[in-house]
């Protein structure tokens, strides 16, 4: 573990306010998973916390956005999204198959009611936030999680 320096940015708390209450837990939990997943990675020494397209977002020095967001057209849903032209959806489809549901290339779905598979979801997010460090990589060096 590392010590990890975040910088968050004063809009991005503000847009956690603006979330209904059952939401804001789940989007909050998301924020805690990627900034666990952060900590525990060697190669993360900080991580900007920010609003892009007025969505939460995360980036690493190496790693590739890292967006959450829940939207009022798709009420019992929220997601993670990642830069679609990455191999990250990708490569969590072929690691992971069916335990995530996907949305094309770029998120992983959950519904309100979903039990998040928090080590496999972390899984996800470290390669992300590592992507340029590890995108040579076949499945970016994911390996499954029982």
């Amino acid at each position: 573990m590392n010590t990890l320096k975040l910088n968050t940015h004063p809009e991005a708390k503000i847009k956690f306010n603006t979330y209904p209450k059952q939401v804001k837990d789940k989007m909050s939990n998301l924020r805690r998973l990627i900034l666990e997943a952060a900590e525990e990675s060697q190669h993360v020494q900080d991580i900007e916390e920010t609003l892009k397209w007025n969505e939460p977002s995360y980036i690493a020095k190496k790693g590739s956005t890292i967006r959450i967001d829940w939207k009022e057209k798709n009420p019992d849903q929220y997601a993670i999204y990642f830069k679609c032209t990455s191999k990250l959806v990708s490569s969590f489809k072929e690691v992971y198959g069916d335990l995530f549901t996907y949305e094309g290339h770029r998120a992983i779905i959950f519904q309100l009611e979903d039990k998040i598979p928090e080590a496999q979801l972390k899984n996800c997010i470290s390669a992300g936030l590592r992507y340029h460090h590890i995108k040579h990589l076949p499945l970016l060096g994911l390996k499954e999680i029982e």
